[in-house]
């Protein structure tokens, strides 16, 4: 059977440049390279407590205008040395999340040439 983890994971992932901050802190958004896909992102190099809140900011290829999203800590990984944050959106304006499905396709049909 399945995880919930598997099921988000068959949403495209790609290499991509974000920044974040957690909302309760506040302050100013750090940048992040990570993955991004239809359901949330990925970035190595911080350990926010699982259940944190965060703020995204990115920019979709073809988007006119910045994504503002709001991610949720699913889980902590750690390879070696290196953690890396697991974030579900928890919002994210719909016009956004058509932009990024529609870069995810056109970044797929891309690969499989």
């Amino acid at each position: 059977m399945a995880s919930e983890f598997d099921d988000r994971r068959e949403s495209q992932r790609i290499p991509f440049i974000f920044r974040v901050r957690e909302r309760a802190q506040g302050g100013p958004f750090e940048q992040r390279a990570g993955n991004l896909s239809l359901g949330g992102v990925y970035y190595a190099g911080a350990r926010p407590p699982v259940g944190t809140f965060v703020d995204l900011r990115f920019s979709i290829p073809g988007h006119d205008h910045e994504v503002v999203a709001e991610g949720e800590v699913l889980r902590i990984s750690r390879a070696n040395e290196l953690y890396g944050s697991h974030i579900r959106f928890t919002q994210i304006p719909l016009d956004c999340e058509l932009a990024l499905a529609r870069h995810l396709q056109t970044v797929a049909a891309a690969e499989a040439k």
